[in-house]
């Protein structure tokens, strides 16, 4: 089952997913919600499935926080994942196929394996770390 982390000080606000890639058993799983800036579904596909061409159609949109992934493809990962208020929530460790998703909330990560490889993934556009990021602690 798909790791969704509440926040403690406001229960209802979802604040980290982890999925892990042995939980994706069927052909697509929406793992954030529509609402959210930063979307992502998994998709466990067999030979031959193939997707009617498309192209996306450019249209507003707005973001009013920057949201992150990050998919280990090789290595460990442990992830750091805080609450609202900074408060340390949960210290998973993330193998290879597995993915966070922070939308709200603050992390870190710390490599466990030499030579680890992760793709990043995030909202932009990116303005600098002055105007995107604010430490903890």
């Amino acid at each position: 089952m798909v790791n969704k982390i509440y926040s403690k000080i406001q229960p209802e606000k979802l604040l980290h997913i982890i999925l892990r890639k042995d939980e994706v058993q069927k052909q697509r799983l929406n793992v954030v919600n529509d609402e959210e800036f930063l979307q992502l579904a998994a998709m466990r596909l067999p030979a031959g499935k193939t997707f009617l061409p498309h192209k996306h159609v450019y249209c507003e949109k707005t973001t009013s926080i920057a949201q992150e992934s990050w998919v280990v493809i090789e290595g460990r990962v442990k992830a750091y994942l805080y609450d609202l208020d900074d408060l340390l929530l949960e210290t998973p460790i993330l193998n290879p196929g597995d993915v966070s998703i922070t939308l709200y909330g603050g992390h870190t990560y710390e490599i466990l394996k030499e030579d680890t490889l992760v793709y990043e993934y995030k909202t932009g556009p990116y303005l600098g770390i002055e105007k995107d990021k604010e430490p903890i602690g």
